[in-house]
């Protein structure tokens, strides 16, 4: 007797009939573009093989607010727009290297852990054609206003799709920036066959507790999405912890 194969859960779902919305009111149709249809496959394959954890954290960034404003005219004469974006890619690089196992795949044919030895990062671009990830090579040998540059660059490619394919590959972990649109936190879906993905939503002013008085900060809401396969609660939280003293201390990183 020939066994049968199991039915892909995506193919499933495609079948699945839908109600008649018309009979509700007035609907239209329109297709899926490619870029949608790729997303909503990935998406759903990610989240239906990667059992994902979600961690939150926030960083006290006052002091990183006070460098972007003091140095961000130095960036302007060299005709760089020094952003916190970059900082924040900086930072993770160095993460990266302290932690390994979120800069690796899982290779569960063969039950190994592919640690890489590169630092390479995708970044999330809102574009009209949907959410494109490409991918800034060797973080971790470039200085911010390098990374600042190059992200200025790429995003404006991504979104006057200029973008080449082979600049959307390759990256070990992502980052999602929604700083610049608002929210308090999000949790995003790890892209496979990356092991972790790190959210940042919008900064805000809130009383923090010094020395025997409130005073105003400026705090950043982060959120990490991982692979609970490959790293374990207290690894992650550690991670973001030490992340987020990264932030409120750059010079931790050279310890």
């Amino acid at each position: 007797m020939i066994a049968q194969k199991s039915k892909d859960p995506l193919s499933a779902q495609a079948d699945e009939a839908l109600p008649n919305f018309s009979q509700y009111g007035s609907i239209e149709r329109q297709p899926l573009n490619s870029i949608r249809k790729r997303i909503a496959k990935n998406v759903q394959a990610s989240w239906q093989t990667i059992p994902h954890v979600f961690q939150f954290d926030k960083a006290d960034i006052s002091q990183l607010e006070t460098f972007l404003d003091k140095y961000g005219k130095e960036g302007e004469k060299e005709g760089v727009k020094l952003t916190i974006t970059a900082i924040l890619l900086k930072i993770l690089a160095q993460a990266l290297k302290r932690f390994p196992n979120f800069n690796a795949s899982l290779d569960m044919k063969n039950e190994e852990i592919i640690l890489k030895k590169y630092f390479n990062i995708g970044v999330a671009v809102d574009t009209d054609r949907g959410l494109l990830v490409p991918v800034i090579k060797d973080v971790d040998k470039k200085s911010i206003l390098e990374l600042s540059q190059e992200l200025g660059e790429m995003a404006e490619r991504t979104r006057n799709k200029k973008i080449k394919p082979d600049e959307l590959q390759g990256g070990n972990i992502a980052l999602s920036n929604l700083g610049g649109i608002g929210g308090t936190n999000f949790t995003p879906i790890v892209y496979s066959p990356n092991v972790a993905i790190l959210g940042v939503s919008q900064a805000r002013t809130e009383p923090v507790y010094i020395d025997g008085a409130f005073q105003p900060r400026q705090i950043l809401p982060l959120s990490l999405s991982y692979d609970h396969r490959a790293i374990d609660g207290a690894e992650g939280a550690r991670f973001l912890r030490w992340f987020c003293e990264a932030l409120e201390n750059p010079l931790l990183t050279l310890l």
